[in-house]
């Protein structure tokens, strides 16, 4: 590498101005302090948003003071605390306002609401049908069984056609195996697929 190139000559490199940590934050709002002051420190209560700015030292000094609650009396603190649970908003009690919710015909819109999900509660409904694959099909139909067949039908039919094509069952005639092939490769197929 050539350090007298022309591409080396033509880069300039500046440095940049460090800042100071005093140009980057305010003074110190303790008195007596000019120290930067980093961190903000919240004014108190009734004064939410306003921050005090301080040094670390003066910082961690106010955080070991601060009590958001002084001033206040025993019985204003539980009603805050209280409060705080529903984040300071307001509630009723169920059914104070009734005379609002109702119409102007005086009949409740959420009573027909009420009644619809109770009609569907108390309705029977039928499973959800599963989607059957091609493959699926196929093996439901290798086993002669319709497509809503349940897991006990699956495992019965499939018992009883490894017993007819078995060929111990008959006699050692070897022309049943590729029918027990069929019909074992179905059920594995249905198995995996988790009909039974």
């Amino acid at each position: 590498m050539k350090l007298d190139s022309k591409i080396f000559d033509s880069i300039r490199v500046k440095r940049k101005k460090e800042k100071v940590e005093e140009d980057l934050h305010p003074t110190c709002d303790h008195p007596g302090c000019d120290r930067p002051a980093p961190h903000r420190a919240p004014k108190g209560r009734d004064r939410e948003g306003q921050y005090f700015r301080f040094c670390v030292d003066h910082v961690r000094e106010y955080n070991k003071s601060y009590n958001y609650f002084s001033g206040m009396g025993d019985d204003d603190v539980r009603t805050y605390q209280k409060d705080s649970l529903t984040g300071h908003r307001p509630t009723w009690k169920m059914g104070v306002n009734k005379q609002a919710s109702e119409g102007p015909d005086g009949h409740d819109p959420r009573e027909s609401a009420r009644q619809a999900t109770h009609a569907r509660k108390t309705t029977t409904r039928r499973p959800r049908q599963r989607k059957v694959l091609a493959l699926e099909k196929r093996s439901l139909d290798v086993l002669n069984l319709p497509e809503t067949a349940r897991a006990a039908d699956i495992k019965a039919r499939y018992k009883e056609l490894v017993k007819l094509n078995h060929p111990d069952a008959n006699g050692g005639d070897r022309s049943f195996e590729d029918r027990l092939r069929e019909i074992i490769q179905a059920y594995n197929v249905l198995k995996k697929a988790g009909f039974c």
